[in-house]
């Protein structure tokens, strides 16, 4: 079954992160708002992962001093699906 979670950024230039999961893998994330060449690029590297995986990798990464970043915004969000 296909878990669908929408998570509100919050102190990022991206506003919404929808991601569907299937049994532990991260199957689409899509971006509202932000850098669109770099949120692609998350998403397309992130395709596949294992949730655990991804918020290893990207938990805590921070962007000029905000404390957040897109890529943190999207671990948060995967952190729910524990």
């Amino acid at each position: 079954m296909i878990r669908h979670i929408t998570h509100t950024c919050q102190g990022t230039c991206s506003r919404q992160i929808d991601i569907d999961i299937e049994e532990g893998t991260i199957l689409r994330v899509a971006f509202t708002g932000g850098c669109h060449g770099n949120t692609q690029g998350i998403a397309a590297l992130v395709r596949g992962m294992r949730v655990e995986e991804a918020i290893a990798r990207l938990d805590g990464i921070d962007c000029h001093g905000k404390g957040t970043s897109c890529p943190d915004q999207l671990a948060r969000a995967l952190k729910t699906v524990r």
